[in-house]
């Protein structure tokens, strides 16, 4: 029996001062008995390199000079740490192993020599590993693959990007049918879901569970501002002068923002309040490569107070000297909140520092309720769904870029994937026939024919042009098309969306990159800007609301509902709770609340259903359609994600009629095909399925061409061959992504026996938060933001009246 650990690797420990801990030695003891193995610990308990023990060990005693481990990440940052991480001690221990990075940031020289020359420690992305195995070199370069590492695994597991790595870890199952398979966790509610979605043919007793030692509990603290919590926004704008104050007596903190939008926003507000001019800079993914890689330099480095985040760092980057991280706005979820609280400390025998700091009043519940809920160790729970099919077209023509592929073999591969299992030889049919011709009603174009099935009974690539069509345009991040944010000299900072770009005319100023730009010129591809002191705007981002937890929004609702807990929370919290009982309700966890009332000539609506904003935002479309349709001549809507109101000319009487189960029925089918979702949905499949290109050789399609391109498809699909898969991808998308569809379901079947409808004589303490968005959700910055405080203190002043 080999010893725990090889010479060089027991003598690094030594140095260190270090024990390897009984997860690290277990996780060494799967390797060596060639187990795939799923690890849940904590962070700060050396996860990453208890995943890399069995591969240096490995390399230590039987050294090779090939591909040995992939070590699959969700994000280019992460993949870059863990090389600046992995490289010291391999280089401390004198050992030859190359550790390399393949990311889309790697140059295209080290790329191209990558695949005949690969170190023996290659780190990815599933999108990069994807177009690795569209080369015909791939199955030379995979066949001596020993470990695949798949780092923050609940990441990517559940969504279109597992899907892909799942296919992509089928493949190179076949090339080197002694793979080994690893995944590596700090924050999973079901190992089981995971075990099985990471085994070949999701024989889940073939995956080992190792399960860390629990760490030191955090501090987590939730801050509250100098006065009162305000009534409305969900920024935690008002804490800035407490946040800095925070930055002042910490080493390095971590402020993390739920959007790129309040990232720049809350930049700019530490900034004026910054007075002792400490070292403070931003991160997010539209920043340029450069920028961002000059942020992580410096705080690896320990030369910045604070950094002002997004979900961009989320993710396992370990810098030592971070000792407190704060939340700006509630965290929306408790596995969330757990991994970042885990960048700070980044130790298992230290507790992590963290502080919350909400934007509103039901804020705080939720505040609180992550806390409470991190406290108790209940995570989030993940969702495992069918595989995607835009995703399996766009894998299967991958494959066919690197070797002619046989129907059957391809179709057993394919459901040696968990998410694929299930996939019928009819539905695969389809998918096969979508990548040959584009359907039935595209088989006339040249243009949409990738596929040729030859006497040979083998599927190729129609034309060369096909495969390098797709290594230009493969991918599954689909986002909203960018222009680049330059300086004159040519400097990039970053990137904004497109629709973003076209609100902007020459002399205006939007903030960025930590600066006050102003346009000096835009075009086709670039924003041509000028650093200013004039005062600017924030850029908008679609599509970056994060969903509240039903984990959260339960544990809320059990707040309301039990006046017992009231006394843990502030006095203004306490009594806008206790004078909404005296004036209307507060819903049981099971009932839905709605409160009728008029106001200012308009009648209101409210409906206390905590299911979250996306749900809400469904919702809202579908009742305010049911009151056009009643007469009741609705106005609007706004939503939260505690609550929706709508407002019309005419009251509403009867709720429970509008929130009949039946919407979903017709007016969910009605509107989703009338509505500009199932297009975007569309558009989204379109290019990840291969239907449409982002890209052609020197340059790149604008959003306006491929929308006008997949609209131009979408219309004719939807006429002459409403079965086409992409259409059906689209709509489970919809469905799935876009809507919260299970979410709402949920909702209206509740809503059947336990609705409580109270009509007020007027607004309610309750219906405050949501109430005073009307006509103001799009407020970034300045007076109307002011506008909006004023507004929302009147509105209270009303509403908490109980007289």
């Amino acid at each position: 029996m080999p010893p725990p650990l090889p010479t060089p690797l027991a003598d690094w420990f030594d140095r260190r001062g270090w024990t390897p801990r009984r997860h690290q030695l277990d996780m060494l003891a799967q390797g060596r008995a060639g187990r795939h193995a799923l690890l849940v610990a904590a962070t700060g308990a050396g996860k990453t390199l208890a995943g890399f023990l069995p591969t240096l060990a490995e390399l230590i005693e039987q050294p090779t000079k090939g591909l040995h481990t992939l070590y699959v990440s969700p994000l280019k940052a992460l993949a870059v740490d863990i090389q600046r991480n992995l490289v010291a001690p391999i280089t401390e221990m004198g050992v030859d192993i190359r550790v390399e990075t393949r990311t889309g940031d790697t140059p295209s020289d080290r790329k191209a020599r990558q695949r005949v020359k690969p170190p023996q420690i290659l780190l990815t992305t599933p999108e990069s590993l994807s177009l690795l195995l569209s080369y015909p070199d791939s199955f030379t370069m995979f066949e001596g693959l020993r470990t695949i590492v798949i780092d923050e695994v609940h990441a990517f597991a559940t969504g279109k990007r597992g899907d892909l790595l799942n296919l992509c870890m089928a493949r190179l199952q076949q090339i080197a049918p002694g793979t080994r398979r690893v995944a590596l966790s700090a924050t999973v509610a079901d190992p089981d879901g995971y075990r099985a979605w990471l085994a070949p043919d999701g024989d889940i007793d073939a995956v080992s569970l190792i399960l860390g030692d629990p760490g030191v509990d955090p501090n987590i603290a939730i801050l509250l501002p100098e006065d009162r919590i305000p009534w409305a926004g969900h920024s935690g704008r008002y804490a800035a002068a407490q946040v800095m104050a925070e930055i002042e007596t910490h080493k390095t903190t971590i402020v993390f923002c739920n959007t790129r939008s309040l990232a720049e926003l809350i930049f700019q507000d530490l900034w004026k309040a910054n007075e002792m001019q400490l070292p403070i800079g931003i991160h997010h993914g539209s920043l340029e490569k450069e920028a961002r890689r000059k942020v992580e330099a410096a705080m690896a480095d320990g030369r910045l107070r604070a950094l002002v985040a997004t979900a961009s760092l989320d993710l396992g980057v370990d810098w030592g000297d971070v000792d407190c991280v704060i939340q700006m706005g509630a965290p929306k979820g408790s596995s969330r909140l757990l991994q970042r609280i885990g960048r700070s400390n980044h130790r298992l025998d230290e507790p992590s520092e963290a502080i919350v700091v909400p934007g509103n009043r039901f804020e705080y519940l939720e505040a609180r309720a992550a806390l409470d809920a991190v406290e108790a160790g209940e995570l989030d729970t993940d969702v495992f769904r069918m595989g995607a099919l835009d995703v399996l077209a766009q894998h299967v023509m991958a494959c066919a870029c690197a070797a002619p592929f046989d129907q059957a073999a391809m179709l057993d591969e394919v459901r040696s994937a968990l998410p694929y299992s299930a996939l019928t030889d009819d539905l695969f049919d389809k998918v096969l026939g979508f990548i040959r011709d584009g359907g039935y009603s595209l088989r006339a174009y040249d243009r949409f024919k990738r596929l040729t099935q030859g006497p040979d009974g083998l599927w190729r690539v129609s034309h060369p042009k096909f495969i390098a069509q797709h290594r230009l345009n493969a991918g599954i991040i689909v986002e909203a098309t960018m222009l680049k944010v330059r300086f004159r000299n040519g400097r990039a900072l970053g990137k904004v969306e497109e629709a973003f770009a076209a609100t902007l005319s020459h002399g205006d100023t939007f903030f960025f990159a930590g600066m006050s730009l102003e346009v000096e010129k835009i075009d086709l591809e670039d924003l041509i800007v000028r650093a200013t002191a004039r005062p600017a705007r924030i850029p908008t981002y679609g599509g970056s609301r994060m969903p509240l937890s039903t984990n959260l929004a339960d544990r809320v609702r059990g707040f309301l509902a039990t006046p017992g807990e009231w006394p843990r929370f502030p006095d203004d919290v306490r009594e806008w709770l206790e004078i909404q009982t005296r004036r209307s309700a507060l819903p049981r966890p099971d009932q839905l609340l709605v409160e009728t009332f008029p106001r200012e000539g308009r009648n209101y609506m409210v409906a206390y259903s905590f299911e979250g904003w996306n749900a809400h935002q469904s919702l809202g479309m579908l009742i305010t359609r049911r009151m056009e349709t009643a007469g009741l001549k609705p106005l609007g809507f706004v939503a939260n994600d505690y609550a929706i109101a709508t407002y019309s000319i005419d009251p509403v009487t009867d709720p429970a009629a509008l929130f009949s189960a039946d919407i979903l029925e017709h007016e969910f089918v009605e509107w989703v095909q009338q509505s500009h979702l199932l297009k975007r949905a569309f558009r989204e499949v379109a290019v990840i399925g291969g239907l449409v290109e982002r890209q052609h050789p020197g340059k790149r399609k604008t959003g306006k061409q491929v929308t006008f391109s997949t609209d131009l498809i979408y219309d004719v699909l939807r006429k002459y061959e409403p079965g086409h898969i992409l259409l059906e991808a689209a709509w489970a998308d919809a469905r799935a992504r876009m809507t919260d569809v299970g979410r709402l379901a949920g909702l209206l079947d509740r809503a059947a026996d336990t609705m409580l409808h109270i009509d007020l004589p007027r607004v309610s303490p309750l219906a405050v938060p949501v109430l005073v968005l009307i006509g103001r959700e799009r407020v970034a910055t300045g007076s109307a933001d002011d506008a909006l405080l004023i507004e929302a203190e009147a509105l209270a002043m009303e509403a908490m009246r109980v007289d």
